[in-house]
C-alpha cells in the first residue's frame, strides 16, 4: 500500500523498536504467558498506548490509520505485543472522546495521554458473550454513586488495567436499552480479579475473570445517560475492529515472510522446495489473500479518519471478518509449509497459528460480523 512520507517514518520507528526490544521476548513470553511490562513505557514514549488521544488533551493526535500500522506491524513478530499498541483507546479514550462529557474529557483524557495507564473492557459474561441483552451484572443508583454487583469473565488486561470500562444493567426489562457504561478504578473497594485464564495462545496477554461485591461507583464515572451504554459499546467495537483486521493481517504477513524464507533454504529430493509448483502456488494465494485484505483494512480506515461513518459497521466488520479468517487460514499454510518442524515451538509458526485464531472470536465472533454485513446490506428486518 502506497504510505506519505510521515506514514513511512512512522512505521520504520516501530520496525526498529520491534528488532530491539519485541523480537528477542516474543517466544519467550508465549512461553511463559508473562505480561511484558517493560514494554509499558515503550509503548507509551512512543505514543502507541494513547495513539487516538487529541492533542489539546496532550496526546499524540493520531489516527485509526496509524494505529492500524503499528499494530500490523508488530503483529509480524508478535501478536501479542501487538494487542499492548493503541491498548487504552477502547478502554478509555475513545469512550470518553465520544461519550463522555467536557469535564470528563478533562478528567481521563490527559490522565490516558501519559502513556502509562493501562485499561480494560469488562463486558463478557459466563452467560453472556454475543448476547449482550442477556447481561446480568447490575448497578444500583444510590444517591450520588452507584452499587455494582455481579461477574466478567475473558477480560483482557483485568489483571494489570488500573481503569475498567464497565458495562451494567442499571434497568431490568429493557433489553440493551437498560445497560449503561461506568469508568472504574481498578482500586476501588470490592473490585476483584479472578482467575488468569489458560489459553491456546496469546501468551504473555492477560485474561481473567472479574468480581463484584457491593463496589461504589462514582456517579460522575458514568459515561452518557443511563441506558446508553449499549450504543457507547457499538460505537467503541465499530472503531476497535479495524485494529484486530490489522494485528490479523499482520501476523499473517508474518506467518507468509518465514515460511519463504524456510520454503528457499529448506531442500528436499536435492533441490529447494520453493522450487516445487504446488508450494509455489500455496505462496501466490497467501500473498494474494493478505494484500486483498490489506486494502479492505485500509479503505476502513481512510473513511473513519476523513470523517466518514457511514459505513463504518459494514466496512469494519467486514475487514475484521475477512483479516481473521485470511489470517488462520495463512498461518494453518506456514505451519504446512514447514512441514514436520512447523509443528515444534522452535520455530514461530506454530505460535503464529494458534494466536490467529482468537481472532476469529473476540470483538465479536465472525459469525455475528456476517450478521451485521447482511442487515446492512439487507435491511434490519433480514
Amino acid at each position: 500500500m502506497y504510505l506519505t512520507e510521515e506514514q513511512t517514518a512512522f512505521v520504520d520507528s516501530i520496525k526498529r523498536m520491534v528488532d530491539r526490544h519485541i523480537a528477542p521476548i516474543a517466544a519467550e513470553i508465549d512461553e511463559s504467558d508473562r505480561f511484558p511490562e517493560e514494554l509499558v513505557p515503550i509503548f507509551g514514549d512512543m505514543g502507541l498506548l494513547q495513539q487516538w488521544v487529541p492533542e489539546e488533551y496532550g496526546g499524540p493526535g493520531g489516527n485509526l490509520t496509524l494505529l492500524c500500522l503499528a499494530k500490523h506491524e508488530i503483529a509480524k513478530v508478535s501478536m501479542a505485543c501487538s494487542i499492548l499498541a493503541g491498548q487504552n483507546s477502547i478502554g478509555m479514550a475513545l469512550p470518553v472522546l465520544h461519550f463522555g462529557t467536557e469535564e470528563q474529557k478533562r478528567r481521563f483524557l490527559p490522565l490516558s495521554a501519559k502513556g502509562r495507564t493501562l485499561t480494560a473492557v469488562a463486558m463478557s459474561e459466563p452467560h453472556c458473550g454475543s448476547d449482550v441483552a442477556a447481561m446480568k451484572t447490575k448497578a444500583v443508583r444510590d444517591g450520588s454513586s452507584y452499587v455494582i454487583n455481579g461477574q466478567k469473565c475473558f477480560i483482557t488486561f483485568g489483571s494489570v488495567a488500573h481503569w475498567v470500562l464497565l458495562f451494567a444493567r442499571t434497568s431490568e426489562g429493557r433489553g440493551v436499552d437498560g445497560i449503561s457504561a461506568f469508568m472504574v478504578d481498578t482500586k476501588t473497594t470490592g473490585f476483584k480479579v479472578g482467575r488468569n485464564e489458560r489459553k491456546m495462545g496469546l501468551g504473555g496477554v492477560p485474561n481473567v475473570q472479574l468480581f463484584f461485591e457491593n463496589m461504589r461507583v462514582p456517579l460522575e464515572n458514568r459515561l452518557g445517560e443511563e441506558g446508553q451504554g449499549f450504543k457507547a459499546c457499538m460505537h467503541i467495537l465499530n472503531l476497535n475492529r479495524p485494529t484486530v483486521a490489522a494485528a490479523s493481517i499482520g501476523l499473517g504477513q508474518g506467518a507468509l515472510d518465514a515460511a519463504i524464507a524456510y520454503a528457499k533454504e529448506r531442500k528436499a529430493f536435492g533441490k529447494a522446495i520453493a522450487s516445487n509448483q504446488g508450494l509455489q502456488w500455496m505462496i501466490a494465494d497467501m500473498a494474494i489473500q493478505l494484500e486483498a485484505a490489506r486494502a479492505l483494512l485500509f479503505e476502513c480506515t481512510r473513511q473513519v479518519d476523513m470523517g466518514d461513518f457511514s459505513q463504518l459497521s459494514m466496512m469494519a466488520s467486514m475487514a475484521k471478518c475477512f483479516g481473521s479468517d485470511v489470517a488462520m487460514k495463512v498461518t494453518t499454510d506456514a505451519v504446512q509449509i514447514f512441514g514436520g518442524v512447523g509443528y515444534l515451538k522452535d520455530y514461530p509458526v506454530e505460535r503464529m497459528m494458534r494466536d490467529a485464531k482468537i481472532n476469529q472470536i473476540w470483538e465479536g465472533t465472525n459469525q455475528i460480523q456476517r450478521i451485521v454485513i447482511s442487515r446492512h446490506l439487507l435491511g434490519r428486518e433480514a
